[in-house]
């Protein structure tokens, strides 16, 4: 479906004459490049009045057509159109479009005249780019569409699948870093293969399919194992790494004074403040005083900005991280945040979701849980308030406060 408007802008041609020119129809497309007598022939077999005959300079065949009363004549190459020529298309009422291309080139431009919105199709399957491709591949194979947008938050089109894009082997390799519990890692991170694990955290049930480089270490950060891999095997380190680096660290052991730091720790961030040009002292302070996560973030988010899901048995939980210049913001906000936190857990069948929220100055923390009656009751820190707790001295969740949870999980009968 073309207009002969359509079919001339598109040709960025002329339009020397045409009868309702922006009706939009079933058009039919004929290279006029043969004899007369044959063209004479073709004509019979189609219905004139669709049909748009590409030609050149052939007068002939351009007089056969007018006479014929096709729809429009396409004149290619640029060339100019024979003053009889166009007086007899006009009483005939037969188009006439000059397009300055070849008669190939012409034909295809052609094709493309068809409005955009004779290609829309209202009803269309869509994917969210997160969802698993293993079930996308299910429900393309169920329809008859062969291809789908994928869509974003936003319900923008960020990409397009075609079912041929299911045949396509997907070989992806994973490293885990600063994690290796397959219920911390990415979605799909069971499906594919996991080559490599970089670690400092407690070692959880995890199988491969191979063997793998598996590098843990009790040190109190991932950046230190990381930056030991550039100094180890002697890759230059370039100076905005080795500032990521030495942030990483330094938020994962509070500048050193977090009971997870070694003497490790502490010799890789001498090596990073030389190479960063930064001072851990001055980066720390600025760190801290650049904004409270409870003030800047509602409830919902705050809780889970720093959350990991682990599972011991049969008990699946949650614990999260705050760490704060004082409690203000927390004794303000603290119902609100229990309340977010109950949801939270309702919300993904957790055994019971903890939040640790430290005070990096003071170096203490004040613990929020939500879960189930048994399990608190085998909480034996000072209980301030329903469901929070003072916990003097505990500032790392990694050393102090998981060993503790899972020691009360152990009580549970």
């Amino acid at each position: 479906m073309a207009s002969i408007r359509n079919i001339s802008r598109t040709l960025k041609g002329s339009m020397l004459f045409a009868t309702d020119p922006d009706r939009e129809e079933d058009l039919l497309l004929m290279i006029g490049a043969m004899k007369l007598d044959s063209f004479a022939r073709r004509l019979q077999d189609y219905p004139r009045e669709r049909l748009v005959v590409v030609v050149g300079d052939r007068v002939d065949i351009q007089m056969l057509a007018i006479q014929r009363r096709v729809r429009v004549i396409v004149i290619t190459g640029g060339l100019p159109v024979d003053p009889e020529v166009l007086s007899a298309a006009k009483a005939h009422e037969v188009g006439i479009v000059l397009s300055p291309h070849d008669s190939a080139t012409t034909a295809m431009l052609c094709r493309t005249a068809i409005s955009v919105s004779r290609l829309l199709d209202a009803q269309f399957m869509s994917f969210q780019r997160d969802d698993a491709l293993s079930a996308a591949k299910r429900t393309a194979a169920s329809v008859q569409y062969q291809a789908f947008p994928v869509l974003d938050e936003m319900g923008r089109i960020v990409g397009v699948l075609s079912k041929s894009d299911f045949l396509k082997k997907v070989e992806r390799q994973l490293i885990l870093v600063d994690h290796n519990e397959l219920s911390q890692a990415v979605t799909g991170a069971d499906q594919v293969d996991i080559i490599e694990i970089v670690d400092h955290h407690r070692i959880g049930a995890l199988t491969t399919q191979q063997p793998i480089l598996f590098r843990n270490e009790p040190v109190g950060s991932t950046s230190t194992i990381v930056a030991d891999f550039f100094f180890r095997y002697q890759v230059e380190m370039p100076r905005p790494i080795a500032g990521l680096l030495l942030a990483g660290l330094v938020s994962d052991t509070l500048n050193l004074h977090s009971p997870t730091s070694t003497d490790k720790d502490a010799e890789i961030l001498k090596r990073l403040e030389a190479l960063a040009g930064v001072t851990a002292t001055a980066f720390t302070e600025r760190l801290f005083e650049s904004g409270s996560v409870l003030m800047s973030k509602p409830c919902p988010q705050a809780i889970t900005t720093d959350c990991k899901e682990y599972v011991e048995g049969t008990r699946t939980f949650s614990v999260a991280q705050i760490e704060e210049i004082g409690f203000e913001h927390f004794d303000r906000r603290k119902r609100e945040i229990l309340d977010a936190l109950e949801l939270y857990r309702n919300t993904n069948a957790y055994y019971f979701s903890a939040l640790l929220v430290t005070d990096v100055v003071l170096q203490t923390s004040m613990l929020v849980v939500s879960g189930a009656k048994e399990f608190l009751e085998h909480i034996d820190y000072p209980e301030v308030e329903q469901g929070i707790y003072q916990l003097e001295g505990v500032v790392s969740r990694k050393k102090q406060l998981l060993p503790y949870l899972t020691h009360c999980l152990e009580k549970v009968v």
